[in-house]
């Protein structure tokens, strides 16, 4: 079965940090266009993204668990949870502040989780299975990645709000702080991981096309 070449096939090496698909002929240690370092490949990819993964993994427990604000009405303070704070801004008709909170601080953490989780296994096993939808999801990953912070950006909006409208006080609790972790390393865990992997079991992929042409 006639396949196109790949960049390995024709010594080219992509520039991390340009985009530059550099020719490796001759070795260069850097790209020639912005001088970043050159790697065929992430070093230790699948060690990084488990540790990373199962450091965020550790803070997402206390980060549910602790208070993430202290909300003040009038004399009166409570400590809230990111579950607390949903239901409490639900109940007080902020419907829209509490499907933002809850989709960034428990969905989008739980789809990150399962996700790379589901990359590294498949990798680790050298599965075929569904490597176009694996590299998509991973792309999918990295975009919802950028809204991680949104929780705590709404935290702080909140905040300021109440201080300008003088109904009361906000103040942040230690489980905004092991929910920064969790988003910090959840982050590291998707910019560790190498998406080439999941198309380099090309061993098992030529025994397959030969077996299917005959």
């Amino acid at each position: 079965m006639n396949t196109a070449p790949e960049a390995r096939d024709l010594n080219l090496c992509l520039c991390h940090s340009c985009g530059k698909a550099c020719d490796m002929t001759d070795h260069p240690d850097e790209c020639e266009r912005c001088g970043a370092p050159l790697h065929a490949r992430k070093a230790n990819s699948l060690t990084r993204t488990w540790a990373y993964l199962l450091a965020s993994l550790v803070f997402y427990v206390p980060a549910n668990l602790l208070p993430v604000m202290n909300t003040s009405m009038f004399g009166s303070g409570s400590d809230s949870t990111i579950i607390g704070g949903v239901l409490e801004f639900w109940e007080h008709g902020a419907w829209d502040i509490a499907l933002i909170i809850f989709i960034a601080s428990i969905a989008v953490p739980g789809i990150k989780f399962v996700a790379l989780s589901l990359l590294l296994i498949t990798v680790q096993r050298g599965s075929l299975w569904a490597r176009k939808e694996r590299a998509k999801l991973y792309r999918f990953v990295e975009l919802i990645g950028y809204w991680s912070m949104l929780d705590v950006i709404v935290v702080a909006l909140v905040a300021a709000l109440v201080k300008f409208q003088a109904l009361g006080d906000i103040e942040p609790r230690s489980g905004i702080l092991f929910f920064g972790l969790v988003v910090v390393f959840t982050m590291l865990s998707a910019m560790s991981f190498d998406p080439r992997l999941i198309w380099e079991n090309r061993k098992s992929e030529e025994v397959m096309d030969e077996v299917a042409s005959h």
